[in-house]
């Protein structure tokens, strides 16, 4: 049994959101997190399909739209997606791509936030290249705190209209701050302009509202915005109206007396009395394994801070980023060696005088060293293939001078990738021998069994590596140390 029952969440999360849309002319749906490709959640809930979000609402496919938002700032800034390491507008290309492929339909693109950023021009120009209509959003006049100004022709009413046509329409975007919820309600200020009975609602997975304040999955979500300065929160709205403690998030309460009054003075309603009540996140339902959903959890955490602490010695980040998860860890009572293969690498590395990349399979810590052709990640890769087909050690899968052309003849990019082959060189190395090689195609075909498994390494590796441990469906801990940072490597 896994940890979350992804059938169940399908259908009682399509129910929800029909039942929500089935209150209003047209819904807008604000989507928080991934439409698709939700890693994270993936990771914390075994069991959960990273595009569970999108076969739901295939189902609701010829009652929808989609809208997508993308800050101006974020595009002058060439922001990237950190899991992806893609711009933000890129990823949106690649979203409208793949939703279209899937038969969805993409209304339009919103710019938002727009102050004749230079670099805006440049990507309308792809957006009508690729047929896709853009709409541009500046900053509301009055927001937030003068609702009579914002909720007027001069706020609000100063964005351009975009018509819709069908009875949900979802607004989403590459990442957080992309202005979806101004979109929204822009939207539904128009919509009863012109006398249509528009509503809005979220759907945010995390946090989840109805599982507990210090929930690892909650904290592991605090984990994963320590660079936002998120933190979760009890919802006092939904306490006091109806003296039930939901969690939320602090952005969420702190704005929401502001867009309770704004929704009220748009549609002359009040159908929401809190945070909590706006969500339509059923997830929270859909745990069957406690103990093992925990476990995932804590393991995030102890990802998301060496993460932070990459981030931090690569100068990508603040120190007071992992200093906060540092914080969520010990809230947990955890340490870094909850990752069990964490302390055998480390001991590994001493010994061997050498950096060590290692897995845990089946109970069993598999470990690579760095060896004159192999890096130590593809080490580790080809000892588990044969410690999964039960290939005895002193058997090489590939020989030396098959491996030794390819190192001599590739293109040189760095030091470190000079001296060593990379997994995805080695990947394709197995693939070819595979052909005239029935004990490598044996051991090619458990590769499936290392999705979801954890590889720690014992210094930051390429970013080539990472990308091809993560397209293999791995995740990657690295200690927080340059590849020639020890005194030993010398």
């Amino acid at each position: 049994m896994t940890g979350f029952d992804n059938e169940k969440y399908l259908k009682v999360q399509s129910k929800k959101i029909k039942e929500r849309f089935n209150l209003f002319d047209k819904l807008y749906l604000e989507v928080g997190g991934k439409l698709f490709d939700d890693t994270h959640a993936e990771r914390i809930l075994p069991g959960f399909k990273k595009d569970s979000k999108l076969e739901m609402f295939k189902e609701l496919k010829d009652d929808l739209e989609i809208i997508m938002c993308i800050n101006a700032n974020d595009i002058e800034k060439n922001k990237v997606r950190g899991d992806l390491g893609i711009s933000y507008d890129t990823e949106v290309l690649r979203l409208i791509d793949n939703l279209r492929r899937l038969g969805f339909y993409i209304n339009s693109v919103v710019i938002t936030l727009y102050n004749n950023q230079s670099r805006v021009k440049e990507f309308i120009n792809k957006l009508e290249l690729n047929n896709v209509k853009t709409y541009i959003h500046t900053f509301t006049k009055g927001y937030p705190t003068d609702v009579d100004t914002i909720v007027s022709e001069e706020g609000y009413g100063a964005n351009p209209y975009i018509e819709t046509t069908k009875k949900l329409i979802l607004v989403n975007a590459p990442g957080p701050g992309s202005g979806k919820l101004a979109t929204c309600l822009s939207q539904l200020y128009h919509e009863h302009k012109n006398g249509v009975n528009a509503g809005y609602a979220k759907f945010e997975t995390f946090p989840v509202w109805n599982l507990s304040l210090k929930h690892p999955v909650n904290i592991a979500y605090e984990a994963a915005t320590a660079d936002l300065k998120d933190f979760n929160m009890i919802d006092p709205f939904h306490l006091e109206e109806y003296n039930i403690k939901t969690v939320n998030y602090n952005r969420d309460v702190e704005m929401f007396p502001v867009l309770k009054n704004i929704l009220y003075k748009i549609t002359k309603s009040d159908i929401y009395k809190s945070p909590t009540d706006m969500g339509v996140n059923m997830i929270g339902n859909c745990i069957n394994d406690e103990e093992k959903v925990i476990d995932a959890c804590k393991k995030e955490i102890i990802r998301r801070y060496f993460d932070a602490m990459h981030d931090y010695k690569l100068g990508k980040t603040d120190k007071e980023v992992p200093e906060r998860i540092k914080i969520l860890m010990n809230s947990l009572d955890i340490t870094e060696d909850y990752i069990s293969c964490r302390k055998v690498a480390l001991n590994k590395k001493i010994i061997k005088n050498s950096h060590i990349a290692a897995i845990k399979i089946k109970n069993k810590t598999i470990c690579g060293k760095e060896t004159e052709l192999l890096s130590p990640v593809s080490s580790m890769f080809i000892n588990t293939i044969k410690e999964l087909t039960k290939i005895p050690d002193d058997i090489k899968l590939i020989p030396e001078n098959f491996l030794k052309p390819i190192l001599k003849n590739r293109p040189k990019s760095s030091i470190e990738e000079e001296n060593t082959l990379q997994l995805s060189e080695v990947l394709i190395a197995l693939s070819i021998c595979s052909a005239t090689n029935p004990t490598i195609e044996k051991a090619l075909e458990n590769i499936d069994k290392l999705i979801g498994q954890d590889v720690y390494i014992t210094y930051i590796i390429p970013n080539g590596e990472i990308k091809t441990l993560r397209r293999l469906g791995m995740n990657v801990i690295m200690e927080p140390v340059m590849y020639s940072e020890d005194k030993f490597i010398y």
